[in-house]
């Protein structure tokens, strides 16, 4: 769909004046329309060459739906009569009377110092001064009524994210590039000030989204009194910004998200593309309320939101993946000839690393286990004498290979880098090598490991396709004012593991099992009609006394022919023990997936999956909650 809709070129100084004769001695003498710029005199017309900023361009979806856009605001301001040769103490009064007048019509305060007022009527009295922006529907309705030759509506383009918080932690917001100057009026000033991006897409293609300035004349005769105002050049407005985002699947991973948790993310990518489909951070925040400026008492509320609203958590935050790096460390197994789907190992309840015991959910050994049995059961003592034996440094470089420890490439600013730790980072943090009880921790994802929600979906999106790693992206083109293509980002392959069909194989049967079968973690992500792939994990991270558990669903599906791979993540608050990955971050993806495929899970098939899970270490919790 074409997703750019006509911009109307507002007058924003004065009413326009068609261009007019001047009158000397009774005789009509024809005005240069188009004179050049000249500071010198008194003697003949002065013109002053201004710019109109343009309209910002749109950012929309994937399908041309907008997420931000421009419109007209309209700010109260008072234009003063010329010529501009009054005293102090008359321009103060002048001032005061209209805006007296204004604050009865409006029923509103107007704070304007009188330093403010007079230092503008020496300066820049030639244009308006804004006494209210971006007037409320109500309060414009009755400044029409109220208006007066010297209050006027003074006609400015605005952003206005339609669909207020959806994505706003993507699209971001914008500001005042700066507050017009006080200094005397040169020509090229802006009559009123341009936004520029301060977040997200808004502030990574600020340029695109800018447009280019048109011009405007303003002559004025010997007198001081203007003669004539012309739009010389319409400003153009800026391109068109197409992300990757789907509008609807990124409204439902909101929803989720909004309905089952305080502080988590969701992400949801296309594995044979890289194309992002949907990155829910929660909680949001509103871009609108930036517009025109960010309320006071609204940014309070936003600062000292103690579930900090602004970070956007699928990008910026990274955390302890716990047992979804399982199975990278069989991936990495597997690549390196070290593991085969034959090999068992035994699952006893507690293993001695050192002088550290690391243990099991469950309180005994529950035999040989090959890696399918292991990675359903998610048994941490059997993945640590896995990861001993496949060794630091192969599972470093599969992680690093999956796309881990380092940042996917988005367009967006401040994306977090996560973390895969090895020796260089041991010895600038623990001014050691890596040791066995690192690589240990590191089979289970624990230690020093941080990873990105993206990241983790780009992760199991490149499994899903049997290793092909697509070129994560959020935005598929840019779009001028014509519709033409001025920038396009195509799929490319960042990088190829070839994973052997038959380790695939035995990849995506054990992730289906932790979903469908009887030992399996995560039954609360099943949606009907399709077999989830995925692997649940928590972790612990922070301070002692205000430790946090990250509580993490991922995967991709169909399990057969993925189209989508996923991340999940829950925040759980300091001190809460009862978030697991199975209980909290696998029902937000059961929920997404039936609302993507319309399957709606009976409770008795839930609760006959709760009757078959064998021994949990808590009342409905999955079976690897502990680690």
């Amino acid at each position: 769909m074409n997703a750019r809709s006509r911009l109307l070129i507002p007058l924003l100084v004065l009413t326009a004046i068609p261009p007019c004769r001047a009158q000397t001695a009774g005789t009509y003498v024809p005005v240069d329309e188009n004179p050049k710029p000249t500071w010198e005199t008194q003697k003949q017309a002065r013109t002053f060459q201004l710019g109109i900023p343009a309209p910002r361009g749109l950012i929309t979806d994937r399908n041309g739906y907008p997420f931000a856009q421009s419109r007209l605001s309209y700010n109260l301001a008072l234009q003063f009569p010329s010529p501009l040769d009054w005293k102090d103490p008359k321009v103060i009064a002048f001032a005061r009377q209209q805006i007296t007048f204004a604050k009865g019509f409006l029923g509103r305060e107007i704070t304007v110092s009188d330093q403010a007022i007079l230092t503008h009527y020496r300066n820049r009295g030639l244009l308006p001064l804004v006494l209210i922006e971006d007037l409320r529907p109500e309060e414009l309705a009755a400044a029409r009524r109220g208006l007066t030759s010297h209050l006027i509506l003074q006609q400015v383009y605005a952003r206005f994210y339609p669909n207020g918080e959806l994505a706003s932690h993507i699209i971001g917001y914008t500001g005042k590039e700066a507050p017009l100057s006080v200094r005397p009026i040169e020509n090229k000033d802006l009559i009123f000030t341009e936004s520029q991006g301060r977040e997200g897409i808004e502030q990574t293609f600020d340029f695109q989204l800018k447009g280019k300035p048109g011009s405007i004349h303003l002559t004025y005769d010997a007198e001081g009194r203007k003669t004539s105002e012309r739009i010389v050049q319409p400003p153009v407005p800026g391109d068109t910004v197409i992300t990757t985002i789907d509008q609807n699947l990124q409204r439902i991973c909101e929803k989720v998200l909004r309905e089952n948790c305080k502080k988590g993310a969701i992400v949801v990518i296309d594995p044979w593309t890289g194309e992002i489909q949907a990155m829910a951070s929660w909680p949001q925040f509103n871009p609108n309320h930036f517009v025109p400026v960010l309320n006071p008492q609204i940014y309070r509320q936003v600062s000292d939101d103690p579930s900090t609203p602004l970070l956007p958590r699928a990008f910026r935050s990274a955390y302890p993946p716990g047992s979804t790096f399982k199975t990278y460390v069989g991936v990495a197994g597997f690549q390196s000839g070290k593991l085969t789907a034959k090999d068992t190992y035994s699952g006893p309840q507690a293993i001695d690393i050192g002088n550290f015991t690391f243990h099991n959910w469950k309180k005994y050994n529950v035999g040989k286990l090959n890696f399918l049995e292991a990675l359903t059961q998610s048994c941490n003592t059997w993945f640590i004498q896995v990861g001993l034996k496949i060794g630091a440094p192969d599972i470093i470089l599969w992680a690093n290979r999956l796309g881990l420890g380092k940042r996917t490439g988005i367009p967006l600013k401040a994306e977090a880098q996560g973390n895969i730790p090895n020796d260089d980072y041991m010895m600038r943090v623990q001014k050691r090598r890596i040791l066995k009880g690192d690589v240990a921790n590191m089979s289970i994802g624990q230690g020093d490991i941080v990873i990105t929600p993206l990241q983790m979906a780009q992760a199991y999106g490149v499994i899903a396709t049997g290793g092909e790693f697509h070129q994560t992206r959020l935005v598929k083109q840019i779009q001028g004012i014509d519709n033409k293509v001025l920038a396009a980002y195509p799929d490319r392959i960042r990088d190829d593991l070839q994973i052997k069909p038959q380790d695939m194989a035995t990849l995506r049967e054990a992730l289906v099992a932790v979903t469908e079968d009887g030992q399996g973690t995560a039954h609360q992500a099943q949606a009907k009609g399709v077999h989830v792939a995925g692997k649940t994990g928590t972790a612990q991270w922070g301070p002692q006394n205000k430790q946090r558990t990250a509580a993490w669903f991922a995967g991709f599906v169909p399990a057969e022919n993925p189209q989508y791979a996923f991340a999940a993540v829950y925040e759980g608050e300091p001190g809460d023990n009862s978030v697991h990955g199975g209980s909290h971050a696998a029902p937000l993806i059961g929920k997404v997936l039936k609302e993507i495929y319309g399957s709606k899970a009976s409770d008795k098939s839930g609760e006959k999956e709760k009757s078959e899970s064998p021994e949990k270490p808590k009342e409905n919790q999955p079976a690897d909650e502990s680690n």
